[in-house]
C-alpha cells in the first residue's frame, strides 16, 4: 500500500496525487475527467470509467477435432457465469459439429448469450441480455415458485404412479438451473462493475446473500428431481396407504418452512425466519417413522422411498439454511 499525505490548495480543497504507474497504464491525461465513488466502508474509489458503462469482455476458446464435447460445454457455462459479455470460439480448421451441437445446446440452457456471428473456423456469441432486467428478487421468486411446484409433483408422481408428471419434473430443473446460472453471473458482473451494483440498486453485502439463497433453491429443486427420479422406480400399491400418507405429511411439513423461509427473507422477518429454524426438530419425527415403515418392505422397494424421505429431509433443512440467511443477511445490512 502506497500512503499519501492529503494536501490543501486554494484554502479549502484538499488534494491527494495518483500513482504515476496508475495513470499512465490508463492513459489518462491532463484535464481528463475520473469519476469518484464513496464506498459502503468509507474508503474511495477513482475510475476512469465515469459514464458506468458495462465493461465488454472477451473470452477466446480454442477448439479442435480432440476437444471433448462435454467438457467443452462446461466451459461454456463456466464462462458464462465468469460474466465474459461474449465468447468467441474458434479453430485452426472447421468446427466440429459435435462442438456445434453443445453450442446450440448452451445456447438454449442460459439466458441472454446468442450467436451474432458464423463461419467455419469462427462462431461468436453475444449476451443481449441487459442485467438491469432481471433483478435479483425477480429471479429468486421465479425459482421458489418453479421448485415448489417441483417438489409437489414429484410427491403427487409417487402417490399417482404418473410418470410423465415424473419426467415434467426432472425437464423443469433446466429452468431453475438457467436461474441460477444468471443470478452467479450478475453476482460476478457486480463483483467485477461497481457501477452495476449501484444501477441495480444493490450492493455487494446485499447481493451475496440472494446468491447463497439461491444456490440454496436450486438443491432444493435436485432434491426434487431425485424424488421423482425414485417415484418412477416403484408403484404407488407396493408403498401402501400408511407409508404413502406419512410420505406425504413429511412433505407438506418441509414445503411449508420452505415457503415460510422464502417469505421471511423477502419479508426480512427476522422472528418468522427464527420459527423456521426451531420447526425443522419437529419434522424429525415424520422422516423416523417413513423409515421405520420400510424395514418389512423389499428392498427394490425400501431403497426408493428411503431415498425419497431422504430428499424430503433434505430440503426442510435447505428450508432451515434459508432461514438462517434471513437473520444473517439483516445483520449484514445493519451493519453497512
Amino acid at each position: 500500500m502506497e500512503i499519501r499525505r492529503v494536501q490543501m490548495t486554494g484554502g479549502s480543497s484538499y488534494v491527494i496525487t495518483l500513482p504515476k504507474n496508475w495513470v499512465e497504464s490508463l492513459h489518462i491525461k491532463k484535464n481528463d475527467p475520473l469519476g469518484v465513488l464513496i464506498q459502503p466502508d468509507g474508503t474511495l474509489m477513482v475510475t476512469k470509467n465515469i459514464s458506468g458503462d458495462q465493461i465488454q469482455r472477451v473470452k477466446e476458446l480454442m477448439v479442435d477435432q480432440q476437444t471433448e464435447p462435454e467438457y467443452f460445454l462446461r466451459l461454456l457455462i463456466g464462462t458464462y457465469i465468469a460474466g465474459y459479455s461474449a465468447i468467441r470460439i474458434t479453430t485452426k480448421d472447421r468446427i466440429p459439429g459435435q462442438i456445434r451441437v453443445k453450442l446450440r445446446e448452451f445456447s438454449s440452457m442460459v439466458i441472454g448469450p446468442e450467436c451474432v456471428e458464423e463461419t467455419d473456423q469462427s462462431i461468436l456469441l453475444k449476451d443481449l441480455l441487459n442485467p438491469l432486467e432481471m433483478p435479483f428478487e425477480n429471479s429468486l421468486k421465479r425459482m421458489f415458485v418453479i421448485v415448489k411446484g417441483m417438489h409437489h409433483d414429484a410427491i403427487e408422481s409417487l402417490l399417482h404412479n404418473d410418470h410423465a408428471l415424473a419426467e415434467d419434473v426432472m425437464d423443469r430443473d433446466n429452468d431453475v438451473d438457467r436461474l441460477f446460472w444468471l443470478i452467479a453471473r450478475q453476482t460476478n458482473m457486480i463483483m467485477q462493475n461497481i457501477h452495476l451494483s449501484r444501477k441495480m440498486n444493490t450492493s455487494i453485502v446485499r447481493m451475496l446473500p440472494h446468491f447463497q439463497v439461491g444456490r440454496i433453491m436450486e438443491r432444493v429443486g435436485d432434491h426434487g428431481v431425485r424424488i421423482a427420479h425414485n417415484a418412477m422406480k416403484i408403484k404407488t400399491d407396493d408403498v401402501g396407504d400408511d407409508l404413502s400418507s406419512l410420505i406425504l405429511t413429511a412433505s407438506e411439513g418441509a414445503i411449508q418452512v420452505f415457503e415460510k423461509s422464502v417469505e421471511a427473507f423477502f419479508s426480512h422477518d427476522l422472528k418468522k425466519a427464527n420459527r423456521m429454524i426451531e420447526s425443522i426438530h419437529h419434522l424429525e419425527e415424520n422422516y423416523n417413522r417413513i423409515n421405520s415403515g420400510i424395514l418389512s418392505l423389499p428392498t427394490t422397494v425400501a431403497v426408493p422411498i428411503r431415498n425419497i424421505a431422504d430428499s424430503i429431509r433434505r430440503t426442510g433443512e435447505y428450508s432451515a439454511d434459508i432461514a438462517e440467511n434471513v437473520i444473517n443477511y439483516e445483520m449484514m445490512v445493519e451493519e453497512a
